[in-house]
């Protein structure tokens, strides 16, 4: 296996890693979100603290995919794989700060100290907000940046079917609308249109993971292998 191909398995298994610790974790964390009385002693615990742990590794699998990705497509777009790695960590951190937010209100739970029901509640949706905005805006925003960087690159270098990009070159300025149409009020963070909205990034993230895992990268895969080149005649002639 070489450097590429094993790099490639890298980022592909962690962007599965990303669907399969995201989706899970907003069921789990659910309570919180919708409870809020939950930091007064309603409702799961134990269910709640697994559910940040995935929310945690989602953070981990997103900054890893980053990394895995990099040195393949530095090769040919060096400004497009330090603009998708930026975004990518810049996205992971994000939602590394709604996940500790979480953590805080499991905290309040178990040690409130000497502070009043009303203020446990209160702090509790304070946190829970924050939560609310770095999920709109990391899986929103700023995926949407990375995905238009990151298909940009894929689609130019024909490292994978052209079909998978185009999935995140499409999907890419559907999110970022639906963002900002969150944003300002049109319409809620998890109405059916953010939820078609955010369909093809989602098909984008599940088949480039899939390829890059069972596949690797089609044009790249070669070059670790491939002999020096040999020298031109005409230069070893001068020497």
């Amino acid at each position: 296996m070489t450097p590429t191909r094993r790099s490639a398995l890298a980022a592909g298994l962690l962007y599965l890693a990303t669907i399969v610790s995201s989706i899970p974790a907003l069921a789990l964390i659910q309570p919180i979100l919708t409870q809020p009385d939950y930091v007064l002693g309603d409702g799961p615990q134990t269910r709640v603290v697994f559910g940040i742990v995935l929310d945690l590794v989602n953070v981990a699998a997103a900054i890893g995919t980053a990394v895995g990705l990099y040195p393949i497509i530095r090769r040919r777009h060096q400004t497009l794989a330090i603009g998708f790695v930026a975004s990518r960590l810049l996205e992971g951190a994000t939602l590394g700060i709604g996940a500790l937010a979480l953590v805080a209100v499991v905290t309040l739970r178990r040690d409130p100290g000497t502070a009043s029901d009303e203020t446990l509640v209160a702090a509790s949706q304070s946190l829970v907000s924050l939560r609310d905005a770095t999920f709109l805006l990391a899986p929103g925003l700023l995926a949407s940046v990375n995905a238009a960087l990151l298909g940009t690159a894929l689609y130019r270098v024909r490292l994978v079917p052209r079909g998978i990009p185009l999935l995140g070159l499409i999907g890419a300025p559907l999110l970022f609308a639906s963002t900002l149409a969150t944003l300002v009020g049109v319409f809620e963070q998890l109405s059916p249109w953010s939820v078609v909205a955010t369909l093809p990034i989602f098909l984008w993230e599940l088949s480039l993971g899939l390829h890059l895992t069972l596949r690797g990268v089609t044009e790249l895969d070669h070059e670790d292998s491939a002999p020096a080149p040999r020298p031109d005649r005409t230069t070893a002639d001068a020497h």
